[in-house]
């Protein structure tokens, strides 16, 4: 209405009066409500269901003007009163067309029955009071009318990353952001909010306000999204401290944690709250933390509100009625008393706080399983206790609960889930037109559920007690849970129960859903199961291929076919890929499905050079290898493969790794022979296309051409493209590639190869070759993947130095397997050619293609032989040494036949014989002969040998590898020996020479392989042993367990030394009578399987225990079990292994013992002989403390039982098995043998800073801390520095506690008088004794501590570990202490008198005075009686003052005044340079004065008054507490001015303090050398001594020896000078530094790394800071700007947060003239805290300007003043720079700006003041004047 009274006035161009307007509105309402009397009561009826339920409820009556008269005119009355009409008759039109509708549905009866009108008015909120209407139904919360700024009560039921999820009245969901769950968080946005999962937890109740709804466009039934807010601010808004009284209830925010108590806030700045800490029982409560409290009282004062927290009063308190109690203060939660008002039909209506009214709806009444007749137990006017539930301030709707969990502030209970069926639940009550109430027999109570009436059957139901009954049961499905009610949402559907996914729990992996697509977004679909149940299509799952945009086909609306990809959580995810979604092959969705062999789909997420990452269900990832991803040579997987490409995959293996092949079936097996042509030659590798396969490849790498090293070369040079291999073994499958191998020892020899790790046993030899080679040893692979590995002992015979060097990756190997592992998988293997020596002549076959002889000229006759050359081989060249010539006489030109003993094709040389023997002996003339010869036939050529038969032979040639032998026993037969094996064909081999006769076994006759001559095999390869593995097997096959052996030691181990000897018979070492090779006798006690599935290989485990030997085989199961060993039992054992810090001991077969270096002893000197104290094979014996069953693991001691209680064990080991697993794993084991008063062994691990201790190491993972006070018996000074890290010491355990988290703690003590024994201990020295209790200290009673702090009222020494003390600043001396701080540093011991004890308190006061009165006695007359005027005494300087020296004299408590004048014959310009406080002095008396005289105070002030220097500047740490006054000469309106600047540059006034102060003594020690100038080395020796600390005098001494040219000497001197000054002293040292870096920079025979070497010398006991700005200096002013550059660098990144450091840097570049100033400005202003950018910027600034860039420094001022415009600093600053410049124009320009701001009178007074002193000193005084005026103006404006 107001809005059309404005718009028609504003149509009348008149002002609306906004009197008029209330007025109208009043008239209007008025004559509407008297037209509606006068109307029928069913149109109001009907009225009242079709209106909005905003018209229904009522506004508060309006206020009306004092008197009977209307303010309105008649004019404007009749006005409102037509437009009342006007509405009216709209209303009653509306009225009208709502009865029509309603009669037309009710005729066609398909229309909403009567109780559609009912939910809409159960959707209405009613807040008119106790005298308006009474409503039918009660007030409720629903999607239609819940608004913004409603407060509600929830619980929350979620707790997310980014929000909370928070379950409201009726069911509602509302969600909170993370910036909206706390103030504290919203003010810290940028900060984590890290407090939030330790103050908000799933099932928390709390008061929350709704801030926006918005529509759900994924939710069908047009729910809205409700966002909440738990902030305070929101909440209490409007909220001030006037309106809080006692007894109020409010919600606090834990602000901070205090000593005494919580700060709290309530969302407003204007107050705060404050909860004290009660005692130790009390929760934990933390930082953010929701508090319900109620208020105490209230201090308006200091604006601080005192509450209590209490759980029991917080959840049994009412809120009072107090006065001015509005709506706007009722909050969520609180608890009224109420009175039953009237009885609605779906609850009851209360009044509560006087004028209140609120509703408790049925499902929130007292009893949660109401029956129908519940209205009989709420009898009007009866007192209940409700909890607010929702406030709405818009209709002042209120909704109350009387649920009996929710008054005692905790949730309901829940003891169903969702999806749950209940056959049997029972019907309590039947509401006609809304639906069923149930108990579900739910444990360990029932639960109350409600079925709608549209969830009660298939079809419709129309009358509910027809088809029902009270007290009938039902089936029941949970749909859903209401957590705030604790109220269940059930459904009687048959179809419900019917559903395969119902819940997000019913969703797995793999499945198979038809769903509803109901929103599309960018990152993918929404989809809808029947059941609910939402889930998401990820954008790139929508399709097979990629896609930036979703698929066409998904539409809203549309139903398609999807296959679950995970569900965790309440998050699901599916895919539309039509692979995956067709797929039949098995689903893989956890780790435990993944087993070998197993045939999948995935889909790639990831590609690498290296191999391709596969996803599968439900998270579950694996990766593929290069070598499995079906590549063809030479292609790249990102060119093969995409991400999310879906991909069927094959699982190599499994695990905690999974691992997969795109390979499924591969077309070739592993160790199949193939032959193959060469397609292509690479710098590695052969390329071959294998036969019989057009798409297969294969490959060849180089070192797999040949057995020999050697032949490779040649090969590769032979080698083109097309050669076909005949023979080769697949080594192995790559995707479609196969590995390939020519190597002959592996082609002919494959089906001995191994090709799984069940094919190998133990003693074995076997053929492989070397895959890697590493400094400890060999990886030999076989067939496939199948690796092992020999460790470098076991590689060779002999010791070698490194592998590298013996063999080679590639080389063909014959292995002896030693040992396999099927568990794990481990192969170990020894390639000892001992072991492995070759049994044939493999090694050489193939070796060799020659003739038998041949035809040639001798060309060329030399010593060691002759040269012939062959008609048909131009190139090939014949050679006849002097030993092949057999007696004949060669001549040159001669022909001469000759036998081919070798021929070497890479040196195209024919070594040829002329021995008749050989030429004319009875053989095959041609070599291609030999091809034609029949079998029979060749083997009568053989000269009757036969395969294996040992044969004599002489050598006729010597070859690097191999020799030529000639059988001459057999017709001078011709043969080939190798004199190398596999295994050493980079190892020295033995010599031959020429004629040398050697026995050979005739391993192959001729063939055309061996170019027709025989292979033999030296004896030499095969000396250690002939003996078959087949044999040994098989006779031991024959053995059984306990059967008596006879057995050979080959090797000693330490592991299974209880096979050895008898357990009551330990010895030393048990293995001393054993030794390699021995025969021994044993008894077989356990046959051992090896891991594998062939059941023939396992091992005998032999025992030559002498018991067993004689006794019988029951005897053999006597052995120690794991189960048998016990917490604190006494075991015995074998040292097997001694590590760094730890000894194994063997305490049977099965059982490993583990002693820890700490626990070996408690004396030092033993642990540091830890390793010489233990070998193996000594006998131990060690107390168990601890048992790991599972590995088989026990953990010794070697303490004796006897200090250790047993029942403690028995109590630790019951209390142990109650704990977690992984606490009792952590350092709670350490702990199991130590106890209180135990005396152990440990080892300093660090000494912690100042008085911080020592931390000792006491167990593998636990450490102790030693109090400063438990290091030495005696208070010796700094009592840490006798001990040193990683020193063993002997500790007592004074205490160990264990905090709530379970971390244990240890309090040691190093004290002699502890750790010793009471004997050992004598004449214990009282000082000693440590008070651990206030009750042990008395008064008067002498004490000794440490000092632990330093005030300035005081120090608090240490006297033990838990008890300190205070000694008053008056107490510390018995005479006056000018600086505690330097006087009784932290750590100083002290020794003092107890004054007084308070043990309410726990406080000790000690004095360090020798007497121990509360005052200093009066000085008697004996004591001015003992000094006499002219006396010489003594003393020590009590204090320096500008006007003289303050001296105690020895013997006397009295105190003596040297004046100035007094000092020295000389004058005295500066005293503090010649005089420090505690010198010792020797003065003459030259007057006495009584204290009690009054003249006293008087000489003083004349001695004052005559002081003529002036004192020197002292630090502002002195002046703390004096005043301005002292320092500056102005008035006292200036001081205050100035102060306020002042106070801002406290940091740089006392730099400059300080370097005034420097100046000064540096000016007094000039002086000292003019006056007197030494001229000598002695000289300057006699100043250094007198001034040892004086840098000055040092450096002086350095110039003079340089001036004589002596460089070394002054080196000399400049270390003499930093040994002699001490440590205190680091100014004097860093100018010693200086000078040294000055000195090796000019003089140094290379300066930049001498300069060098000392900087890093000197970083050592230097502020680095501070050094490198004075190196720095070093090279700017030598003009070193590269070094400069460098080290600025370095400076940079070390200190990057000193704004010095960046200001040099860009001082340098600013001299430099560089242009990268501003670059640098930019990092630093990064790089720096922010509190410290006004100084850099300013600061720089002022640079820019003294480097002439004025510009610059203009603009940086001009950004800073536009940030901080009331800022005088820096206003004064910029003004000084322009002064310094010089332009006036410029300067009176800023003078103006400056002096037109508003700011406050004193800082405009300063301002104005340096205007007028700038004005003065040009000497204007037209100007002078102007800015008095301007002054004047603004003195008059600001009044």
């Amino acid at each position: 209405m107001a809005r059309r009274d404005e718009s028609r006035n504003l149509k009348k161009r008149k002002r609306p009066n906004p009197e008029y307007k209330s007025r109208s509105s009043l008239v209007k309402s008025e004559y509407k409500s008297r037209n509606a009397l006068y109307k029928p009561e069913s149109n109001a009826k009907m009225l009242t269901h079709n209106l909005p339920s905003s018209l229904v409820v009522q506004d508060e009556e309006p206020e009306f003007p004092r008197g009977g008269k209307s303010v309105l005119s008649r004019e404007e009355e009749n006005e409102a009163r037509a437009e009342a009409e006007e509405e009216f008759d709209r209303e009653q039109g509306l009225a009208r067309r709502g009865r029509e509708r309603y009669k037309k549905n009710k005729k066609k009866g398909t229309g909403k029955s009567f109780h559609a009108g009912e939910e809409d008015e159960l959707g209405s909120l009613f807040g008119q009071g106790l005298t308006g209407k009474i409503p039918r139904l009660t007030n409720r919360i629903t999607w239609k009318n819940i608004s913004p700024g409603m407060k509600l009560w929830g619980v929350i039921t979620e707790v997310n990353l980014k929000d909370l999820v928070i379950s409201l009245p009726g069911g509602l969901r509302g969600f909170v952001h993370t910036r909206d769950a706390s103030d504290l968080v919203a003010d810290n946005k940028d900060k984590v909010p890290s407090l939030l999962p330790n103050t908000l937890n799933v099932g928390q109740l709390v008061s929350c306000v709704v801030l926006q709804v918005d529509d759900d466009k994924r939710e069908e039934n047009g729910r809205k999204r409700i966002k909440l807010s738990l902030r305070l601010s929101v909440l209490y808004k409007g909220l001030t401290l006037d309106a809080i009284q006692d007894g109020m209830v409010l919600i606090g925010q834990v602000k901070s944690v205090e000593d005494h108590g919580y700060i709290l806030q309530f969302g407003v700045p204007s107050f705060t709250g404050f909860l004290p800490k009660m005692g130790k029982g009390d929760m934990q409560i933390y930082r953010g933390q929701l508090l319900q409290c109620v208020v105490k009282s209230v201090d308006k004062v200091r604006a601080v509100v005192y509450i209590n927290s209490s759980t029991d009063l917080v959840s049994k308190y009412v809120t009072k009625d107090l006065k001015g109690l509005s709506i706007d203060l009722l909050v969520p939660g609180m608890m009224v008393n109420g009175l039953v008002h009237s009885k609605l039909e779906n609850g009851i209506m209360l009044s509560f706080l006087t004028y209140f009214t609120g509703t408790v709806d049925v499902f929130h009444l007292q009893n949660p399983l109401p029956t129908a007749n519940w209205k009989d137990d709420y009898t009007q006017h009866k007192k209940v206790n409700a909890r607010i539930l929702f406030i709405d301030p818009s209709t002042r709707a209120v909704g109350l609960t009387l649920n009996p969990h929710l008054l005692e502030h905790k949730p309901p209970p829940m003891h169903v889930n969702t999806g749950e069926i209940y056959d049997k639940s029972r019907i309590l009550r039947i509401d006609e037109n809304f639906g069923l109430l149930l108990s579900i027999p739910s444990s360990p109570e029932p639960t109350a559920a409600y079925v709608h009436l549209s969830e009660v059957a298939d079809d419709e139901v129309l009358k509910l007690k027809k088809k029902f009954r009270e007290g009938g049961y039902a089936r029941l499905r949970v749909q859903g849970v209401r957590r705030l009610e604790g109220l269940a949402l059930g459904t009687l559907k048959a179809s419900a129960f019917e559903r395969p996914i119902f819940t997000h729990s019913d969703v797995k992996p793999g499945m198979l859903v038809r769903a509803k697509i109901i929103a599309v977004e960018p990152y993918g679909a929404i989809i809808l199961f029947g059941s609910g149940v939402k889930a998401l299509c990820p954008c790139r799952h929508m399709s097979e291929f990629e896609r930036i945009k979703p698929a066409k086909k998904f539409k809203v609306g549309a139903e398609l076919l999807f296959r679950v990809l995970g569900c965790k959580s309440k998050r699901i995810t599916v895919t539309h890929k039509r692979t995956l979604v067709k797929s039949k092959l098995a689903i893989l969705s956890s780790h435990a499905e993944a087993t070998e062999g197993l045939i999948t789909h995935g889909w790639i997420s990831k590609i690498e050079n290296h191999g391709c990452y596969v996803k599968f269900y439900n998270g579950v990832q694996g990766f593929a290898p290069r070598s499995e991803l079906d590549l063809e040579p030479g292609s790249e997987p990102n060119a093969v493969y995409h991400v999310e490409q879906v991909v069927k995959c094959r699982i190599t293996s499994s695990g905690k790794n999974i691992n997969v092949s795109f390979v499924i079936f591969p077309k070739r097996s592993i160790g199949s022979i193939v032959s193959g042509v060469v397609d292509k030659l690479t710098p590695t590798a052969v390329i071959i296309n294998v036969k019989s396969s057009s798409h297969l490849k294969g490959l060849i790498a180089h070192e797999h051409l040949a057995d020999h090293h050697d032949q490779v070369a040649l090969f590769k040079s032979l080698l083109r493209i097309g050669y076909v291999f005949d023979k080769l073994v697949v080594l192995d499958i790559t995707g479609s590639s196969l590995v390939l191998s020519a190597k002959y020892s592996l082609v002919h020899f494959v089906k001995e190869i191994p090709l799984d790790i069940s094919h190998l046993h133990p003693l074995a030899v076997v053929r492989g070759y070397i895959c890697n080679i590493i400094e400890s040893g060999c990886f030999v692979r076989f067939l496939g993947r199948l690796t092992g590995f020999s460790l470098k002992i076991r590689a060779t015979d002999h010791k070698v130095d490194s592998l590298f060097d013996s063999f080679y990756i590639g080389q063909s190997v014959r292995c002896h397997v030693a040992d396999v592992s099927n568990d794990t998988g481990k192969i170990k293997l020894a390639m000892k050619q001992s072991l492995c020596f070759s049994t044939d002549a493999s090694y050489i076959q193939g070796y060799f293609h020659v003739e038998d002889k041949v035809t040639g000229e001798i060309q060329e006759i030399k010593e060691f032989g002759v040269v012939l050359g062959f008609k048909n081989y131009g190139d090939i060249v014949g050679f006849v040494s002097q030993h092949q010539f057999g007696g004949i006489t060669v001549e040159k030109g001669s022909v001469v036949r000759a036998f081919v003993l070798d021929i070497s094709k890479s040196e195209s040389l024919v070594d040829l014989s002329l021995k008749p023997e050989l030429v004319n002996k009875n053989t095959v003339d041609q070599f291609d002969n030999l091809s034609h010869i029949s079998k029979k036939k060749r083997q009568r050529t053989s000269l009757d040998l036969e395969l294996h038969q040992t044969v004599n032979a002489a050598i006729e040639i010597v070859k690097e590898n191999y020799l030529v032998l000639s059988l001459p026993e057999h017709d001078y037969a011709v043969g080939y020996a190798s004199i190398i094996d596999y295994n050493t064909e980079k190892l020295p081999h033995k010599h031959f020479l020429y004629g040398q006769r050697v026995s050979a076994t005739v391993e192959a006759l001729p063939t055309s392989d061996s170019g027709g001559r025989l292979l033999l095999l030296l004896q030499s390869l095969s000396e250690v042993s002939d003996s078959s593995h087949s044999k040994r097997a098989k006779k031991l096959s024959n053995y059984t367990v306990g059967s008596l052996v006879e057995a050979e030691v080959c090797w000693l181990f330490h592991f299974y030394l209880f096979s050895v000897e008898d357990e009551g018979h330990l010895f030393e070492n048990p293995f001393s009578k054993f030794h390699i090779g021995q025969l021994v006798n044993a008894r077989i006690i356990a046959k051992m399987a090896d891991a594998g599935k062939n059941i023939h290989t396992f091992k005998w485990l032999l025992s030559v225990k002498p018991s067993i030997l004689t006794g019988s085989a029951e005897a053999l199961t006597s052995s120690i079990k794991i189960d048998e060993v016990s917490i604190g039992s006494i075991v015995k054992g074998y040292v097997v292994k001694v590590d760094t810090e730890w000894v194994k001991v063997s305490l049977s077969r099965n059982i490993m013992a583990h002693l820890f270096i700490l626990d070996t002893s408690s004396e030092p000197d033993e642990l540091n002989e830890f390793h010489k104290r233990f070998s193996v094979g000594q006998a131990v014996t060690g107390l168990v403390i601890s048992v790991n069953k599972e590995k088989k693991v026990v953990r010794l001691s070697s303490r004796l039982p006897s200090s250790i209680s047993k029942n403690s064990f028995e109590h630790k080991a019951t209390d142990n098995d109650n704990k977690d697993k992984d606490f009792v794993a952590s350092n709670n084991i350490d702990m199991e043998h130590i106890m209180n008063g135990d005396v152990i062994g440990g080892r300093i691990k660090k000494t912690l800073p100042n008085i911080g201790g020592i931390l000792v190491q006491i167990g593998p993972h636990l450490f102790g801390k030693v109090h400063y006070t438990e290091i030495t018996d005696s208070w010796i000074a700094d009592p840490s520095s006798c001990y040193q890290e990683s020193q063993f010491v002997r500790c007592k355990v004074l205490e160990i506690s264990r905090s709530s988290s379970g971390f244990i703690h240890a309090d040691l003590s190093l004290r002699s008088s502890l750790t010793s024994t009471p004997e050992l201990v004598k004449d214990k020295d009282p000082s000693s004794q440590r008070f651990e209790k206030i009750e042990e200290v008395c008064p008067n009673m002498e004490v000794h501590g440490y000092v632990k702090n330093v005030t300035s009222r005081g120090c608090f020494i240490m006297l033990s570990r838990k008890l300190d003390a205070r000694i008053l600043v008056a107490n510390l001396s018995d005479g006056f202490v000018e600086n505690p701080d330097k006087e009784f540093p932290v750590g100083k011991a002290v020794h003092g008198r107890v004054l007084s004890v308070e043990l309410s308190s726990k406080r000790v006061d000690v004095t360090l005075k020798e007497n121990v009165d509360s005052q200093l006695p009066k000085p008697d007359a004996c004591s001015f009686s003992s000094v006499h005027v002219g006396s010489v005494v003594s003393g020590h300087i009590r204090r320096v003052e500008s006007f003289g020296l303050f001296i105690a004299i020895d013997g006397t408590n009295l105190v003596g005044l040297c004046h100035i004048s007094e000092l020295s014959d000389d004058d005295i310009d500066h005293i503090e340079t010649k005089y420090r406080a505690s010198e010792r002095v020797v003065a003459k008396i030259l007057k006495v004065l009584n204290q009690d005289d009054d003249g006293g105070v008087s000489v003083l002030s004349q001695v004052e008054s005559r002081a003529s220097v002036l004192p020197l500047p002292v630090s502002l740490d002195y002046l703390e507490d004096t005043h301005m006054e002292g320092v500056i000469s102005e008035n006292q309106d200036d001081a205050n001015e100035v102060m306020e600047i002042e106070k801002k540059k406290d940091r740089h006034l006392k730099r400059k303090e300080k370097q005034e102060r420097e100046l000064e003594i540096r000016a007094y020690e000039e002086r000292c050398l003019q006056n007197d100038v030494p001229q000598t080395v002695d000289d300057f020796e006699k100043l250094v001594r007198s001034s040892p600390n004086s840098s000055f005098f040092w450096i002086k001494y350095m110039e003079f020896v340089l001036g004589e040219t002596n460089v070394e000497k002054a080196r000399s001197i400049a270390e003499r000078a930093l040994k002699t000054i001490i440590i205190k002293e680091e100014g004097e040292r860093l100018n010693i530094w200086v000078a040294y870096f000055n000195l090796e920079n000019a003089y140094g025979s290379s300066p930049e790394e001498d300069v060098e070497n000392i900087f890093k010398r000197a970083l050592q006991t230097c502020d680095p800071k501070k050094l490198h700005l004075a190196l720095l200096g070093v090279y700017e002013r030598t003009q070193q700007h590269k070094l400069a550059d460098v080290l600025l660098d370095k400076m940079t990144k070390k200190f990057k947060k000193s704004c010095k450091v960046w200001l040099r840097r860009l001082h340098h570049f600013l001299k430099q003239k560089e242009d990268s100033a501003q670059y640098v400005i930019n990092r630093a202003l990064l790089s720096l805290p922010a509190k410290k950018h006004i100084k850099f910027i300013s600061h720089s600034a002022i640079l820019a300007f003294k480097c002439g860039v004025p510009e610059m420094g203009r603009s940086m001022f001009e950004g800073m003043l536009r940030e901080h415009p009331k800022r005088t600093d820096l206003w004064s600053i910029y003004l000084d720079q322009e002064i310094r410049l010089g332009d006036q124009e410029m300067i009176r320009a800023l003078f103006e700006r400056a002096t037109c701001l508003s700011l406050p009178a004193k800082k405009m007074k300063f301002l104005f003041k340096k205007y007028h002193a700038y004005e003065e000193s040009q000497g204007d005084q037209d100007r002078v004047e102007k800015v008095k005026k301007k002054a004047l103006q603004f003195l008059e404006t600001s009044c």
